[in-house]
Formats: structure tokens, sequence, C-alpha cells
């Protein structure tokens, strides 16, 4: 089921974000190691940065995630 925290994440997503999920302890965040395109980055600040932590976190839960050990590809955030 669809729900804003992942709408925002995806939209992110496609816009060229480059933002990796770090959880760590239960606890979330995110890194952004190799910087995110004017048009993600803008929208980050915009959309996501300005929510509260427990919301920023929701968000963060739908990137793609350091933790993930598989060697795949990360899921497709366009659909």
């Amino acid at each position: 089921m669809d729900n804003a925290s992942k709408e925002l994440a995806n939209e992110y997503r496609r816009l060229g974000g480059r933002r990796i999920a770090v959880i760590d302890d239960n606890l979330g965040s995110s890194r952004d190691w190799d910087g995110d395109p004017p048009e993600a980055a803008r929208f980050w600040k915009e959309k996501i940065a300005s929510l509260s932590d427990r919301e920023r976190r929701d968000v963060e839960t739908f990137l793609p995630s350091l933790n993930d050990e598989s060697d795949e590809p990360g899921p497709d955030f366009t659909r």
C-alpha cells in the first residue's frame, strides 16, 4: 500500500536523488555521499528536510539502504 512517505521517496529518486538510507540500532538517517542533481536536491530541501524527524525517517526507510547486502540493483522507484 502506497503512502505519503513512499511517494516522497519515489519522487526524490525519480528526480535522480542519490541519498542512501542508513539504519543502525533502529535509528534511521540518510547520507548524501555522491551529491544530488539540482532538482532532486531542491525537492529534498523543500519537501523532505522540512518534515519532522519522524516523518523524515519514514521517508528515508523507502530509500535504498546501505545495509542492503545484496549485489542486486535496488528497487525501481519510478513505478
